[in-house]
């Protein structure tokens, strides 16, 4: 009777079915990269060549990482972010710490007293530790978004600090808009939008390469002294990994399930001792917004692959409930919480706890 009712062609059939649709599931999941996301690897990394850079609120965020966790990061790029705890945990404040409030700049004084209280109870590393750090810090002259008030207090702020004028470059000549500048990609150099990606000619020139301003390069340079030159094609793998596993799973974070880090060749071998650099997307660059344009096109990985050095790239995500980001920003105002600045803050625990599994800390 059940012979009749699922003959054995029929179960054929539907076993086949059922494993093409299986099949085609398992396709789809490695194609969205879910499948492939994963632990991050334990590796040997320098402990004493750790740095990080980022743009916009990527660059309140490694304002933040460098003065926090001083001790941890021997340098910070800072391109288009105001000074440390500008915010001071109200949001109301965040017009100013973006130069848009005319003649009410950012105040560097009030800010660096204001941590040297956090330094002296312990919520943030000694601010002493900030005077053999290497500190990069561009300011676009047609940024619209976040002005060159804003940019010059950051610059007094680490002056503040006694970071001698030989560790601190601030690069303000260029007519770039709101962005992270790249060699080989990007917008005109003036554009205030999406991805916030530009290109801009070098001033003046650089006649020995070519005419475009090596953000990533010089960025690299200034922290860790003369690289061999940026590899033309990387080499090396660029993989997902599971956030969640490193804070992300917290609501309150506001970070993306996945995030990614590129691992140059030479940093996988028994020997190697690599450089660890931590690269903090802006609001509405993540995954979510733009697609890989941050993690493949900033040119950070041509010359991580050379160089022996692992870039970083953590997530934030758009998020309209709680917390309230809406344009996926990280955190410098307080949206994830009143102590969003200082050691232990949820989005700051986070990338630290990466940088842990990744075998620096």
């Amino acid at each position: 009777m059940s012979a009749k009712i699922f003959p054995d062609w029929k179960k054929t059939r539907f076993c086949s079915l059922v494993k093409r649709i299986v099949t085609a599931s398992f396709s789809l999941l490695l194609l969205t990269g879910v499948a492939q996301t994963q632990a991050l690897p334990k590796l040997k990394i320098d402990r004493n060549a750790i740095s990080v850079s980022g743009l916009s609120s990527g660059a309140f965020m490694a304002s933040q990482l460098q003065v926090a966790y001083s001790s941890s990061f021997m340098g910070a790029g800072i391109v288009a972010g105001g000074p440390y705890f500008c915010a001071m945990g109200n949001l109301t404040y965040t017009g100013i710490c973006m130069g848009q409030v005319p003649r009410v700049p950012p105040n560097p004084a009030m800010l660096f007293a204001a941590a040297e209280t956090s330094s002296r109870i312990g919520a943030i590393d000694p601010l002493s530790n900030l005077g053999s750090k290497k500190i990069y810090i561009f300011s676009g002259t047609a940024d619209t978004i976040v002005k060159q008030s804003a940019v010059d207090a950051s610059v007094q702020f680490f002056k503040l600090a006694r970071v001698p004028d030989s560790n601190l470059a601030y690069v303000s000549n260029y007519p770039a808009g709101h962005s992270f500048v790249s060699k080989v990609f990007g917008n005109l150099c003036p554009t205030n939008a999406t991805p916030y990606i530009n290109e801009c000619v070098n001033d003046p020139p650089n006649t020995a390469n070519d005419n475009n301003y090596d953000q990533a390069g010089a960025i690299l340079q200034f922290i860790y002294g003369k690289l061999n030159q940026p590899a033309a094609k990387p080499t090396g793998k660029l993989r997902a990994f599971d956030q969640k596993l490193y804070g992300a799973a917290n609501p309150v974070s506001s970070m993306a399930d996945v995030g990614h880090v590129f691992i140059p060749d030479s940093c996988g071998k028994p020997r190697a001792n690599c450089k660890l650099h931590v690269s903090i997307h802006g609001c509405r660059q993540s995954q979510q917004s733009i697609g890989d344009d941050w993690y493949t096109k900033l040119y950070l990985n041509n010359w991580a692959d050379t160089n022996g050095i692992i870039v970083l790239y953590p997530q934030v995500n758009k998020s309209l409930r709680r917390p309230y980001n809406p344009r996926g920003c990280w955190d410098w105002w307080g949206f994830t919480g009143s102590n969003y600045a200082i050691k232990g803050a949820v989005q700051m625990d986070a990338i630290m706890k990466m940088i842990a599994a990744l075998g620096a800390l």
